[in-house]
This record gives structure tokens, C-alpha cells and sequence, in this order.
């Protein structure tokens, strides 16, 4: 179990970082091109993914700081439980390490600092972060995993 926490660990750890170089090098709104379908942008983000209940008036910011800490205790435990699953264990790694690297930003600043921008024909995909990164990851490696699972029953 102790890898998989240095995993997440080594996910929030890297989350943390670029949010400081964001925060340090850019101001919010500040956009820098790097590709036809890239950017680097300063975003805030007071809500959930895609900025869901960012307009509420700060509530918000508790209710998913709370939600994040459950989550990361029920991910501890399920860790515990499923020592010898590696794809799942792999899973739930990258999402404690995405969860605790978005509620320090939460705890910290109010809000979640999102910089990757991509983009294409005039549509932009919300603004995300490695934190995303790492808990998109790990909800297809629980779906992998539970295919996986699945065929293997058959």
C-alpha cells in the first residue's frame, strides 16, 4: 500500500508545483500560445468540474473541500482492502493524489488553479490541471480494470 501512497503523493506533489509556477508567472486571465490547440492559461475554479456551482456564493468551496477529504479516506481504505489489485490500486492512487492536490488549492487559495487550455475551430475545453489529469486517468483505469474483471469472470 505504501507505493500507492507515494504515487499520490508524487501526483500532488507535481500538481502543487506547476500550480506554484502558474500562480508565480501568471496572472488570472494571462494566456500564453504554445500550439495550433494549446495554451497555457491562469483560470480559476470556485466549483467542480467544469466549473459546476462556480457562481454559487462560496459555499462551494467547503462542500468540495469536505467531499474531497471523504473521498481521500475512502480511497485510503479501499486501498487497504485490495492490496493485490494493481490496476485498481493504480486507480485510486492517481485519484487520492489528483484529490488532495485540488482540496490543498481549495484550502489554500478558495478555489482550484486550472492552466491547460486546449482548443480547437474557436472551442475551448474547460481549463483543467494535473489534479484533473491524474483523476480522469484513474476513472479509466477503474473502468479498464472493471472490464478486465468482468472478461475474466466470464
Amino acid at each position: 500500500m505504501l507505493q500507492w501512497l507515494g504515487l499520490a503523493f508524487i501526483i500532488m506533489l507535481v500538481d502543487q508545483f506547476t500550480k506554484v509556477l502558474i500562480v508565480g508567472y501568471y496572472h488570472l486571465g494571462d494566456s500564453t500560445y504554445v500550439t495550433s490547440f494549446f495554451n497555457v492559461v491562469r483560470a480559476h475554479n470556485r466549483g467542480a468540474a467544469f466549473s459546476f456551482l462556480a457562481d454559487s456564493s462560496g459555499w462551494q468551496r467547503w462542500f468540495f473541500t469536505a467531499l474531497g477529504l471523504v473521498a481521500a479516506g475512502v480511497i485510503i481504505w479501499m486501498l487497504k482492502s485490495h492490496p493485490g489489485q494493481r490496476l485498481f490500486s493504480f486507480a485510486m492512487a492517481c485519484i487520492l493524489g489528483g484529490a488532495i492536490g485540488n482540496v490543498v488549492d481549495r484550502m489554500v487559495h478558495g478555489y482550484v488553479v486550472d492552466f491547460l487550455d486546449f482548443h480547437s475551430h474557436g472551442y475551448h475545453f474547460p481549463a483543467f490541471n494535473v489534479a484533473d489529469s491524474a483523476i480522469s486517468i484513474g476513472a479509466a483505469c477503474l473502468i479498464l480494470d472493471e472490464l478486465l474483471r468482468v472478461r475474466r469472470g466470464r
